[in-house]
């Protein structure tokens, strides 16, 4: 596989993917010197877990374009909307972040959908490597935020069913329709103690593991005081780990 540009990060709700996205972009800004980091989740956790602050989303522009003529113009006139993206990223150190926000209404995301699919197009060219926080389940490929993914990863819990809809989400991307690419595609198990899957468990689903999280104490500390992740001792078992897996993609890369 050529060159990494594109690291998204999707699972079934609760399994921890934010986690992961943000132990990630720890180790990616101590290897690139230029990180892009994409909250697409409406949720909105990743500027939390990363410390930082976002003042304008990609919700908000399209609710300006959509506003007063006034607003309108004043938005239009700062420029193409290339650059309009740009003066939203927040800034974080060693990376910027993007983030999509809430929709505009119950259910309706196409048009935030619309921008930040342009954002990432027209942004991503400019960065090493960008890191994509997704939606929960399949709903990121199926609503075609992105239209290529070098990597996707999914992350899965230790029961059955977290790993079947694992599974059901890389079917999914799996199948090119000409909309959105995955070039490759695999599992990230979190919150493993001392049940490490069995092989038989593994085969079953049939997934490429890239690697797992331990249960580790450190994290859910930082998690339940609030404080960003990317703080984490560089020997915290979590920190450890995603070193490991982003050693495992990339090598596989070069191959």
């Amino acid at each position: 596989m050529e060159g990494i540009k594109s690291i998204a990060i999707t699972g079934k709700g609760g399994t921890g993917k934010t986690a992961v996205a943000t132990l990630l972009i720890k180790h990616l800004t101590k290897r690139f010197p230029k990180v892009l980091a994409i909250d697409a989740d409406s949720a909105m956790s990743l500027p939390y877990t990363l410390g930082i602050k976002v003042e304008k989303t990609v919700s908000d522009i399209r609710s300006e374009l959509m506003g007063s003529q006034q607003a309108r113009q004043v938005l239009l006139e700062s420029g193409p909307t290339k650059m309009v993206m740009r003066n939203i990223l927040a800034h974080g150190q060693g990376f910027d972040l993007l983030a999509m926000g809430r929709p505009e209404e119950p259910g309706c995301y196409c048009a935030v959908n619309d921008l930040l699919r342009y954002g990432i197009d027209t942004l991503i060219a400019d960065y090493d490597v960008a890191v994509i926080d997704g939606e929960a389940g399949p709903e990121q490929l199926n609503r075609r935020v992105l239209r290529s993914i070098d990597v996707l990863l999914v992350v899965a819990d230790m029961s059955m069913r977290s790993l079947e809809t694992a599974a059901g989400i890389i079917k999914i991307a799996q199948k090119y329709d000409g909309q959105i690419q995955v070039k490759k595609a695999g599992l990230v198990l979190n919150r493993v103690r001392d049940d490490k899957p069995s092989r038989e468990m593994l085969d079953k689903v049939g997934l490429e593991v890239f690697g797992w999280f331990p249960e580790d104490k450190a994290l859910n500390e930082f998690d339940r005081a609030g404080k960003s992740l990317l703080e984490l001792p560089p020997d915290s078992p979590c920190t450890v780990a995603a070193e490991k897996i982003l050693d495992k993609i990339f090598s596989e890369s070069e191959n």
